[in-house]
């Protein structure tokens, strides 16, 4: 792999964002994400070849750490951070269909629930796999979510909750995302959720960690 990739994923899977970024700690002072991703650009590597050998190279390594007990949120937030930063620099050439993602999900905590946290860990994952995400934000009701789908023909959905009140209204995004599309994937997660609650709704499948979810989609598509 080019050292800069190398570098590159280095700095997604340790969360550093840009020169500025104070952690890790064996990376202050050096170039990070954004910078790289800006060089890499300049240096003529592909924008496929960066998303796909460097930013979800170094996504997967912190996934792997997080699913291993081995990283934690703090550190997944400050990849997703990392990721954003580089991103930034991609958006361009996908936008102008000179680099390619493999999909759209749109994602969203369900109403009456307020949380993010899950939703935004999911929002980072997917976005260093390659895919782009539609985000909703929180408290978001059924017609929303119908009206993304619409707007966004072929994506998957993803519902989040966290409470054990909240995650019954995923059963209502559930039945009218079905009614406007029989075709429509969606799934959900969520700490009090379980897969015989996923089922018993309509879902997809149910996922306790993202991680699952990009493994799903890779075998499944």
């Amino acid at each position: 792999m080019n050292s800069i990739l190398d570098q590159l994923s280095e700095c997604i899977e340790f969360g550093k964002a840009d020169i500025n970024s104070k952690h890790p700690p064996h990376l202050i002072g050096k170039e990070g994400a954004s910078e790289l991703t800006k060089t890499a650009l300049e240096s003529g590597i592909d924008a496929n070849i960066i998303l796909n050998q460097a930013l979800m190279t170094g996504m997967q390594r912190i996934g792997d750490k997080f699913s291993r007990g081995k990283a934690f949120i703090p550190n997944l937030l400050i990849s997703a951070k990392a990721m954003n930063a580089a991103m930034k620099h991609l958006k361009p050439y996908f936008d102008r269909g000179e680099a390619s993602l493999k999909g759209t999900i749109v994602v969203g905590t369900v109403s009456g629930d307020l949380h993010d946290i899950g939703k935004n860990i999911v929002k980072m994952v997917m976005e260093g796999n390659g895919w782009k995400v539609v985000d909703l934000g929180v408290d978001v009701k059924p017609e929303k979510f119908v009206e993304a789908a619409e707007q966004n023909p072929g994506c998957i959905v993803g519902l989040s909750a966290l409470l054990t009140t909240t995650m019954l209204n995923m059963e209502g995004v559930v039945k009218a995302l079905k009614q406007n599309s029989d075709k429509i994937k969606i799934f959900v997660g969520g700490a009090p959720l379980s897969h015989e609650f996923a089922m018993k709704i309509g879902a997809e499948a149910y996922f306790p960690e993202p991680y699952g979810l990009v493994k799903y989609l890779s075998s499944n598509n």
